[in-house]
């Protein structure tokens, strides 16, 4: 079986250079890749800068995803945004797990059991947001592998649980995949593609990392020229295969 996962942080559909709100130039961007799931950060509900839009609804609605979760991160005045999960497979245990530190932005990982029928015990989703400042990322990463040990139920003689952990990693110089989630037993691509600033991406800050019964057969970034204007980081999409 293969699955389309893609992590965008979308910006709250503003533009990174025009800086104007036009949520459907996101909405064409996940469109044109047809993923079977869209892990996506920075996400607004009733924010008037977003007209007040949940836009994790009407992203979900123009793009046909019937399967939906959402966790705010940070409140504003009014509003607040966060991180969402679009899928056409249906999601069940849906939860967030705050990674958030003292003196440091709110922060969180948003994860879901991805109902996928090679594995019995479906297949964990981590959309994860990491924090600007290295030592936090490692801290942040640490807790998510912390829980994953300790809610996961072991496969008998699978190496334990399958689980993909993606998302804006902020990992400028690609310290996380070799000190934190390698160690783990996670698996990432050789060199991750650039996706930060968008209209000229330099930074590869997005990342996918996997464990268990499933591959990335290829990982690559989205270039066309909407992409470049509907945020300011561009879409990473990974194509993995699920073993049975």
């Amino acid at each position: 079986m293969r699955l389309r996962l893609v992590t965008y942080n979308i910006h709250k559909g503003i533009g990174g250079v025009d800086r104007r709100y036009r949520l459907e130039r996101v909405a064409a961007v996940l469109a044109s890749l047809e993923a079977d799931v869209c892990l996506l950060q920075e996400v607004d509900e009733g924010a008037p800068r977003s007209r007040g839009d949940r836009q994790v609804d009407v992203l979900g609605d123009a793009l046909g995803y019937p399967h939906r979760a959402y966790w705010p991160n940070h409140r504003l005045k009014v509003g607040h945004y966060g991180n969402a999960l679009l899928s056409k497979i249906p999601l069940r245990a849906a939860h967030n797990l705050s990674l958030t530190l003292p003196l440091h932005k709110i922060r969180s990982a948003l994860h879901a059991r991805l109902e996928v029928p090679a594995l019995p015990h479906g297949l964990w989703l981590f959309n994860c947001h990491l924090g600007l400042a290295e030592a936090e990322r490692r801290t942040q990463l640490r807790r998510v592998l912390h829980w994953i040990e300790l809610h996961g139920r072991h496969e008998r003689g699978r190496g334990g649980e399958s689980v993909v952990v993606m998302g804006d990693f902020n990992d400028v110089w690609n310290r996380l995949g070799p000190t934190v989630m390698e160690p783990a037993g996670f698996r990432g691509v050789a060199r991750s593609p650039p996706t930060f600033p968008a209209f000229r991406p330099l930074r590869p800050l997005d990342r996918v990392f996997v464990r268990g019964r499933v591959a990335i057969e290829q990982c690559y970034r989205c270039v066309d020229a909407v992409a470049r204007t509907a945020s300011d980081h561009l879409p990473l999409v990974a194509d993995l295969r699920v073993h049975a």
